[in-house]
């Protein structure tokens, strides 16, 4: 689900709009933003309640940060930005980091949507995905559903570009040989 041009128009009104103080505005962002945040965090810590947690504490730092966002057409890249480095602070500061990825993955995953147009072959791959490590799986997010740039997803998740490339290479790889088997055909 890309984000279309008026979207991106609408985030940065009300990301104007909001650094003014006006709380119908923050509102408004929190509601569009708040699902694909809390979206983005699980796929990096693979935890729900540590995602919520982590966007939670985001949206204390986006909205009192917003006066510091010199770009409002930058808004959704800094928001992903702070939720990616608050789920990093979350993860980093937990002595059990180890365990925590553990049950993560032992986790079954939600189930894919049905969506007739999809088929099976979507479901498939969305399966597929739940088997990515969530570094990975953020960077493959980002870029084929969310349809931003690597230049972007370096942002977003406060990662070097070539470290966006790496992760997608690996995932494309990992998923490649999920989906076929494993057979270099």
């Amino acid at each position: 689900m890309a984000v279309t041009q008026a979207e991106r128009t609408l985030d940065a009104f009300l990301a104007a709009a909001a650094r003014t103080g006006q709380a119908r505005a923050q509102d408004a962002l929190a509601r569009r933003w708040q699902p694909r945040l809390i979206a983005h965090a699980w796929r990096l810590t693979g935890d729900m309640e540590l995602a919520r947690e982590a966007v939670q504490d985001a949206w204390v730092e986006i909205i009192t940060g917003l006066r510091r966002l010199r770009e409002d057409r930058a808004f959704a890249l800094w928001a992903w930005r702070i939720t990616t480095r608050r789920c990093a602070r979350l993860i980093g500061g937990r002595q059990a980091r180890r365990r925590l990825q553990a049950a993560a993955l032992a986790e079954p995953p939600p189930p894919p949507a049905t969506d007739p147009e999809r088929g099976a072959d979507a479901a498939r791959i969305a399966e597929a995905m739940q088997t990515l490590p969530p570094a990975q799986r953020a960077a493959m997010w980002l870029f084929h559903i969310e349809d931003l740039s690597v230049a972007e997803i370096a942002v977003a998740l406060d990662v070097p570009v070539g470290t966006v490339k790496t992760r997608l290479m690996h995932a494309r790889r990992t998923l490649r040989d999920t989906l076929t088997g494993g057979d270099d055909v």
